[in-house]
């Protein structure tokens, strides 16, 4: 399996608005055309992180654990709608109440992304998608800080876990 490099993804400015159109391979290819997605991070009513592990045939991260949910926004797409597609899609959930935390630019060596992160708690049951994803389970937030930095994690998700989740003293 592999993902669809000819995929259209919506090319944005900083705000959102979107200037034009590329598809996955342009925008995963090092050409830093901005591009949408979302990310739901999931707890459970213990405090507990749900997280994802992302297949070895996987474009960008593979073997990685990463935030519950992250997709792109598909072109002609609103926000809210890709948000519940993806949680729908990834984990089989359809039933939650996302809080939306924050939106910012993230980008690596390959690409660039306009994150829309939200949160939620949801105890409810979780069924990874066997076609996009390689499980996932609950991790205690003492058990993530134990692997930031090993490589256990992809970089998206260890920035976003520091900035939102990690009490700063």
């Amino acid at each position: 399996m592999t993902d669809n490099s000819e995929e259209m993804f919506p090319v944005v400015d900083e705000d959102g608005n979107i200037l034009s159109a590329a598809t996955r391979g342009e925008c995963h290819g090092g050409s830093m055309m901005l591009h949408p997605v979302v990310h739901l991070h999931v707890f459970n009513s213990k405090g507990e992180l749900y997280l994802q592990h992302r297949p070895s045939w996987k474009d960008i991260q593979p073997d990685k654990w990463d935030t519950a949910t992250g997709g792109h926004i598909d072109l002609g797409e609103c926000v809210e709608d890709a948000l519940k597609r993806e949680v729908r899609e990834e984990l089989g959930i359809t039933d939650f109440k996302p809080e939306k935390m924050d939106k910012y630019v993230f980008q690596s060596a390959r690409e660039k992304e306009l994150v829309y992160v939200h949160k939620t708690v949801y105890d409810g049951e979780i069924k990874p998608s066997k076609d996009e994803l390689d499980g996932g389970r609950f991790w205690t937030l003492d058990e993530i800080q134990e692997n930031l930095g090993k490589d256990v994690f992809t970089p998206n998700f260890e920035n976003e876990f520091k900035k939102y989740f990690i009490k700063q003293d």
